[in-house]
């Protein structure tokens, strides 16, 4: 059998570029392609001819428009942080199996088979005014008025939190149940208690896979619009860069300014991950992979 010399193309480099070339057609297609036009469409302005900068400066000069980035932000970051937090917690203590984990596991990630619309119902439902949850507290005397958990930020961030903590919880869950159990045993051994082998061993080789969760999670929470809708205030706490770009396209007809709301919202969105890939950048990179669960 002859070797192939080094640099010489093989027949598994030929198949790999055939297997490719739909995946990136697809990506040209449906990302590449639409994005590029956005960016075209925002220079194009409806009342000017030519390309021009006025749609990005019309957003910046007014207040009404420009202050979504920090609402959306307000959202998005805290709801990333108690996500990721609840998941982890969740995900280290279920690393090596517990009872009924199976069980567990199902019922965690039960919303993901719900949608946002129904899940969305079902808050209304349960935290409404008159929902169950107002009602029992009410009924045992624990309130004497109903809390108002929806049509606010509150609504909202419940909202975000049980859509988006299945798919955090399962990614943490996967990630930290392959890190070989023996480091940890070896801490131990050495005398390290819990926190000291959670903080020093455990955390920095869970760190990287945290931070694919935290980026994965930002930017579904930065792009949050029916929760924003249906269980916030749209026109005032909740009115998201989301919806501003969708009143601009289905209210006002302005597909110009709606693409370049857009834009700022992907550019902000692509400001949050590189922060978030520079400080994964700084974490420990250690082969982590072992025999996982035994």
């Amino acid at each position: 059998m002859r070797r192939r010399r080094v640099g010489e193309a093989s027949e598994l480099d030929a198949m790999a570029v055939v297997c490719l070339l739909p995946s990136l057609l697809y990506v040209v297609i449906m990302f590449v392609y639409p994005f590029l036009h956005g960016i075209y469409l925002s220079l194009r302005p409806a009342k000017q001819s030519g390309l021009s900068l006025a749609n990005y400066v019309a957003f910046f000069s007014d207040e009404w428009q420009y202050r979504t980035v920090w609402i959306t932000f307000g959202i998005a970051v805290p709801n990333t942080i108690v996500v990721v937090a609840v998941a982890l917690l969740l995900a280290y203590g279920m690393r090596r199996g517990i009872w009924l984990e199976r069980t567990i596991t199902t019922i965690l990630v039960l919303p993901i088979s719900l949608g946002v619309i129904l899940l969305a119902e079902g808050i209304l439902g349960f935290y409404g005014g008159r929902g169950w949850f107002n009602q029992i507290l009410l009924a045992a005397g624990v309130l004497q008025e109903p809390l108002t958990l929806t049509h606010n930020y509150t609504g909202v961030m419940l909202s975000l939190f049980m859509q988006q903590f299945p798919f955090c919880f399962l990614m943490l869950l996967g990630y930290i149940s392959g890190i070989d159990p023996s480091l940890e045993s070896s801490a131990r051994t050495l005398g390290a208690g819990p926190w000291i082998v959670f903080s020093r061993v455990m955390l920095p080789l869970i760190a990287p896979g945290l931070a694919i969760a935290f980026a994965l999670v930002f930017v579904l929470s930065f792009g949050v619009f029916p929760s924003a809708i249906l269980l916030g205030q749209p026109a005032g706490a909740t009115r998201t860069i989301a919806i501003a770009a969708y009143q601009q396209a289905f209210e006002h007809y302005d597909m110009s300014y709606a693409s370049a709301i857009a834009v700022v919202m992907g550019l902000f969105q692509l400001a949050g991950l590189v922060v978030i890939v520079l400080f994964r950048r700084r974490l420990v990179m250690a082969p982590t992979m072992g025999v996982g669960k035994r």
